[in-house]
């Protein structure tokens, strides 16, 4: 399991979420990307995730006397299990979840800068409601959205399709 401090980095975070839909992309594609992350960060953030077992080389071949590599994203590795979970402190647990709300802010941003948003068309949306659940209840709703969502996660690009981010938080209140 790769330390909290590796998959909590700005780009390296970034880098994650463009290969969260399973495709297996060069270093040049995933710059295609992130145009705003300087070649050489992004080179290293690569290495870094590629060294630590997040990313693995799905694929090779020779261009102009060096050798482009495919990466996946090789999801255990990517993620916080509940064992490695349990034995973080809260301060790591408040650095996790300001590291993820500053991603979705920066991808929310990106979004809003680009050349024709459209949030209604677009079909933008952020919502929070309280739910008086048991701790049976809420196994069966985490269960229930898995197996709405797992089927939909594997769809890949297609003519009507936008890749889209769905982000949940779920959390006692207080």
């Amino acid at each position: 399991m790769p330390s909290i401090d590796l998959l909590l980095h700005p780009i390296r975070i970034r880098i994650i979420q463009a290969l969260l839909d399973g495709s297996a992309l060069t270093t040049k594609q995933l710059k295609s990307q992130l145009t705003d992350v300087p070649s050489a960060s992004l080179y290293r953030h690569v290495a870094m995730l590629a060294d630590a077992g997040v990313l693995v080389v799905t694929g090779e071949r020779p261009v102009r006397g060096t050798v482009e590599r495919m990466y996946a994203l090789h999801l255990p590795s990517a993620s916080v299990g509940a064992a490695e979970a349990r034995a973080l402190s809260l301060d790591d647990h408040r650095r996790a979840f300001t590291a993820y709300a500053a991603a979705l802010l920066a991808d929310f941003d990106r979004y809003l800068d680009d050349a024709d948003p459209d949030p209604v068309g677009d079909g933008v949306s952020f919502t929070q409601m309280a739910l008086w659940l048991s701790d049976d209840e809420l196994a069966t709703l985490r269960r229930k959205l898995a197996e709405l969502l797992q089927p939909l996660s594997t769809n890949g690009p297609g003519r009507d399709r936008t890749k889209r981010i769905l982000t949940m938080v779920l959390m006692p209140a207080r």
